[in-house]
């Protein structure tokens, strides 16, 4: 009897080691995908956007895809961005640029980043920005980029996007993502 006690005690260690083992090898998983997404310069991107479209903004006269319509995503600025359906919130005419910048939180640079909009400039005028001028960010799409110093990589005179989509990979759902250009779409 003592010897069944011992043998079902130390089969009960066994397998709860392996158990133990196995959560540990998941929890190393969940990191390493956690580090891809840091690698990328995207994580912790503020996916909810704003509540509402920077002041001075103009309505999009004529644009592709109209407010409140859906068309399907396709860039991948965040995991699960790219082939989500997304629903139009707001449609602007203006000045977009992809940027670089050292977050004013430290870390490392964060290069070609899409998307900021001459209204997302600080004490930005009517005159389109050229690339490699410098700038000082005035919008929060990550943590550290508000007031940092960036230099312009690209300027293009456009139709943006606002929208709301849900990820490919799961997840809450994404409201007022800024910004999207008329070519990161395409028809549903």
């Amino acid at each position: 009897m003592k010897k069944s006690f011992i043998v079902i005690g130390i089969a009960a260690v066994i397998a709860l080691s392996g158990c133990n083992g196995n959560t540990n090898n998941q929890g190393k998983a969940n990191n390493n995908n956690n580090q891809q997404e840091t690698n990328t310069g995207m994580d912790g991107m503020n996916h909810s956007g704003s509540s509402e479209a920077p002041k001075g903004l103009t309505e999009a006269k004529n644009p592709k895809f109209e407010v409140g319509s859906q068309a399907i995503i396709e860039a991948e600025h965040m995991p699960g961005m790219n082939k989500a359906t997304a629903t139009i919130v707001g449609a602007y005419d203006t000045t977009v640029y992809a940027v670089s910048y050292t977050p004013t939180t430290g870390g490392e640079r964060v290069t070609n980043h899409k998307w900021v909009i001459q209204e997302d400039i600080k004490d930005s005028d009517d005159q389109p920005y050229k690339p490699g001028d410098e700038v000082v960010l005035n919008v929060e799409h990550m943590p550290g980029m508000k007031g940092a110093t960036a230099t312009i990589d690209s300027a293009e005179q456009t139709t943006i996007y606002m929208v709301d989509y849900t990820p490919t990979t799961g997840g809450k759902p994404v409201k007022n993502h800024q910004w999207l250009t008329e070519s990161e779409l395409s028809a549903k």
